[in-house]
């Protein structure tokens, strides 16, 4: 089985690209779902043990959370060695699980495959870009987003050019979903042999 990593920094269409492998029939193992379920799972008595008072009812309280670590270096990475490695071992048992079902191909959604050294984890990367402007258009419309926290989250991100340097395959988003889509298909096909894209 082919282990596929998709990344792409925020507001460049990853999630839109992620669920274009899934209508596929690629398996796709998004990270951030993972750790939404850790959070109501098993991460949130350690989460609770390491900062108290962030839990509510057994589930990791975000809006808590965020009062902790948001700019204090040292609580995020306590977080981070709590999150991590859950969500690796969420990943591995994913891959496990479909290896074993014969799939021939696997996507697993990083969105800090580079800054969190995944490299090693996947066979072929594929990053998600689009050109600064569109990006910048897309997370400003986002609820509670402003210019300083868009810079504050490009500045902890690998620059765009980097990762696209670092890619296998390159997927522009800028260019409409119809040419996302064609691309995601001509990837599975280059990846799986399946030329028909289905």
């Amino acid at each position: 089985m082919i282990v596929l990593g998709l990344t792409g920094s925020i507001g460049m269409g990853k999630s839109t690209t992620a669920r274009m492998f899934a209508e596929a029939g690629v398996p796709v193992h998004d990270s951030d779902e993972a750790v939404h379920r850790l959070y109501a799972g098993k991460a949130a008595p350690l989460v609770e043990a390491a900062f108290p008072g962030t839990t509510v009812s057994g589930s990791v309280d975000r809006a808590k959370l965020a009062e902790y670590v948001l700019g204090d270096a040292a609580a995020l990475k306590r977080l981070e060695a709590i999150i991590h490695p859950l969500v690796r071992a969420d990943a591995d048992a994913f891959l496990a699980r479909n290896s074993a079902a014969g799939a021939p191909l696997a996507v697993l959604d990083i969105p800090l495959l580079f800054e969190t050294a995944g490299r090693g984890r996947v066979d072929k990367v594929v990053v998600v870009t689009a050109p600064a402007d569109i990006q910048r258009a897309r997370v400003l419309a986002r609820p509670g987003m402003s210019e300083a926290k868009l810079a504050a989250i490009l500045a902890k991100q690998v620059p765009d050019a980097e990762k696209r340097r670092q890619a296998d395959f390159i997927i522009d988003t800028g260019q409409g979903f119809d040419a996302a889509r064609a691309a995601v298909a001509a990837i599975i096909g280059e990846l799986t042999g399946d030329k028909s894209g289905s």
